[in-house]
This record gives structure tokens, C-alpha cells and sequence, in this order.
């Protein structure tokens, strides 16, 4: 069986991407509790929630990446 080896640079790469939907999510409660004009402790009552929205921004990401390495593959293969 053949092992799957990580790199350094694509961990560094998959923890950036994962820290801009951490910091979108964070800045989507902000906007929430501005607009709503609601208490600001629910900034950090909410956590839970921003986490979740941030793990679910990064399966979107790491779909959509999946999607255009498959078409572009596909596209490389019927140039031969």
C-alpha cells in the first residue's frame, strides 16, 4: 500500500487556508452583531458556532480545489 506523505509546504498552505475561513467566519459574527446590534459578548459566546461555519468554509474549499484539479486533469489528458 502506498503511503501519503503531507509535506511542510502543503501543511503550511492547508492551515492558511483554514485560517482565512477561521477569520471570515469570525469577521461573519462581527458583521452579525453589528447588524443585529446585539450584546458584544456573544463574540466570544459564539465560538462553537464560528468554528463550525469555519470547518464547513474549508470542506467547501478543499471541494471546489478537489473539483478544479479533477477538470484540470481531465483537460490535460484529452490535450495528448
Amino acid at each position: 500500500m502506498k503511503d501519503i506523505v503531507f509535506t511542510a509546504k502543503r501543511q503550511r498552505t492547508e492551515l492558511i487556508v483554514f485560517g482565512v475561513c477561521l477569520l471570515v467566519s469570525f469577521l461573519m459574527n462581527v458583521y452579525a452583531i453589528v447588524a443585529f446590534n446585539t450584546e458584544w459578548k456573544e463574540l466570544y459566546t459564539q465560538l462553537l458556532w464560528v468554528l463550525a461555519i469555519a470547518v464547513f468554509l474549508y470542506a467547501v474549499s478543499v471541494g471546489v480545489r478537489l473539483l478544479y484539479a479533477g477538470v484540470r486533469s481531465v483537460l490535460k489528458s484529452n490535450k495528448k
